[in-house]
C-alpha cells in the first residue's frame, strides 16, 4: 500500500530524526562508543535527506516556482555544500573531544536554521503546486531516493541535476561498504535512548 505522507511531512519527519540522533549523541557524553555510533547514524541521516532534497525537491522547486524557485534551490544548495563539507571534516576527528563538539554544534545550529527555512518558506510555497497527489508522490520518490543514496558525505561531487543523480549513485555502494565497518546504534542504544 503506498504511503499517504505528503512531502512536507516526509521531511519534516527526517528533520526530526537528525534533531533525535544529535540529542542522543549529546545524552551518551562520557561513553565514547555510544557516541561514535551516534555521531554515524547523525552523519548517515544528513547525507541521504541532503541527496534526497538535491535529486527530487529542488528540482521540483525550480520547475513550479520559477525563478524564485531557482533562487530558493541555488540558496538550499549552498546551504548543503557548506553542511557536506563540514561531515566530512567530522569524519576524519574522534567523536566525544571537546573539538567535535564544537564543530558539531555550530554545524547542527547552521542545519536547524535550514531546515527551519525549508519547513517555513519553501514547503509552503511549493505544496500548493503539486496538489495533493503529486505530494505524496514526491514524497515517496524522496524515500526511495534516500535508499539508493550515498550515505557519507562528499563536497567535491556536483549537487545539481543530472550529475548529482549519476555521481551520487556511482559512490553509494563505496559508502555502504564502508558502512559495513562502522558502528551505528543498536536496537538496545535506541530503545534506552526513547525511554
Amino acid at each position: 500500500m503506498a504511503s499517504k505522507q505528503t512531502l512536507t511531512s516526509a521531511i519534516k519527519e527526517d528533520h526530526e530524526e537528525m534533531y533525535e540522533y544529535h540529542d542522543y549523541y549529546k545524552k551518551s557524553a562520557g561513553d565514547s562508543d555510544a557516541q561514535a555510533r551516534w555521531a554515524n547514524q547523525l552523519r548517515w541521516e544528513i547525507a541521504r535527506h541532503a541527496v534526497g532534497e538535491e535529486i527530487v525537491v529542488y528540482p521540483l522547486m525550480e520547475k513550479h516556482l520559477g525563478a524564485e524557485g531557482r533562487k530558493l534551490a541555488d540558496h538550499d544548495r549552498e546551504e548543503h555544500q557548506r553542511v557536506k563539507e563540514t561531515l566530512s571534516k567530522l569524519e576524519s576527528m574522534t567523536p566525544g573531544t571537546d573539538e567535535y563538539d564544537k564543530v558539531i554544534e555550530r554545524m547542527m545550529v547552521t542545519l536547524h536554521q535550514h531546515n527551519d527555512d525549508e519547513e517555513i518558506k519553501d514547503l509552503p510555497l511549493l505544496e500548493p503546486h503539486l496538489g495533493e497527489d503529486g505530494s505524496q508522490h514526491a514524497a515517496s520518490q524522496f524515500s526511495l531516493t534516500k535508499k539508493f543514496a550515498p550515505t557519507r558525505t562528499h563536497p567535491s561531487l556536483p549537487n545539481k541535476p543530472p550529475f548529482e543523480t549519476l555521481a551520487g549513485f556511482l559512490v553509494a555502494p563505496i559508502d555502504k561498504l564502508k558502512d559495513e565497518f562502522a558502528k551505528f546504534p543498536t536496537k538496545e542504544m535506541e530503545e534506552a535512548a526513547e525511554s
